[in-house]
């Protein structure tokens, strides 16, 4: 099986992480948390989700762990709030004592992780009696339209492509999967939802240079093609993908999220 490379703080946010940011608000939104709760971002990643805990939250405290140094060292330097703390962790042994924070979140994350429940089992142990425990993926089999798009034009020329693709691979990325993924780690009313925004490319190059900077599997495939392959893949795409009179591309994005308490 094929592994996505994430390294590079600023070819992700050029890629994906820009888009998370609608979703990360929408999510931490409908968690409707109170001021003043001690917060955990599991897999920070670049910060997004932990910035709008800060801008929309009121956290007292919020820890960001990720197992990416140089995503650390990104979302320390973008962040900027005495209330944010990044360590340098692994989702399957958080660097956090039981029972220690009142929230624990997760974005774009849990797909990722080799062994998913033993990731929601430490979610859960770090939990407070009654802590909030939630997360969100995309939706790669479906609804994530820009990867969508992709990797059909990519199977297209190169079936071989379909190694590659998220949305072919036993996952968590479904709303089944994740409630037993929550439920089997003993978590209480556990919920699933969907979030849609839009994403909007200005025009092709905006859709086509982040797939450019490595990061993630679909930039992983593309890299590893030879010339002439990457050009009629770039010729494909920008034969089908929708384009607007303007000159924009409007695509949408939807991520799975599922909440539970401890």
């Amino acid at each position: 099986m094929t592994q996505a490379t994430f390294a590079d703080g600023d070819a992700y946010e050029a890629y994906v992480g820009r888009w998370s940011r609608p979703v990360a608000r929408a999510f931490v939104r409908r968690l409707d948390v109170p001021a003043g709760r001690e917060w955990l971002d599991v897999g920070c990643g670049t910060g997004a989700l932990t910035e709008t805990v800060l801008a929309t939250a009121e956290p007292a405290r919020i820890t960001g762990v990720d197992r990416s140094e140089p995503f650390v060292d990104l979302a320390r330097a973008r962040t900027g709030d005495a209330r944010a703390v990044f360590q340098v962790g692994d989702a399957k042994a958080l660097p956090l004592p039981d029972g220690s924070v009142d929230v624990a979140v997760s974005g774009l994350v849990l797909n990722f992780v080799p062994d998913p429940p033993e990731a929601a089992a430490e979610i859960a142990r770090v939990l407070r009696p009654g802590g909030v425990a939630a997360a969100y993926v995309w939706d790669y089999a479906e609804g994530m339209a820009m990867m969508r798009h992709f990797w059909d034009a990519a199977a297209a020329l190169d079936p071989a492509s379909a190694a590659w693709d998220e949305g072919r691979r036993p996952s968590v990325c479904s709303p089944d999967a994740l409630r037993a993924l929550w439920t089997d780690a003993g978590l209480q009313a556990v919920a699933v939802e969907s979030v849609q925004v839009p994403t909007v490319f200005a025009d092709f190059a905006d859709y086509w240079e982040p797939f450019l900077g490595g990061q993630g599997s679909a930039p992983g495939y593309l890299r590893g093609l030879p010339d002439d392959h990457r050009a009629a893949l770039h010729a494909l795409l920008r034969t089908n993908l929708p384009t607007a009179p303007d000159g924009t591309i409007p695509l949408t994005a939807r991520a799975w999220t599922v909440r539970g308490r401890a």
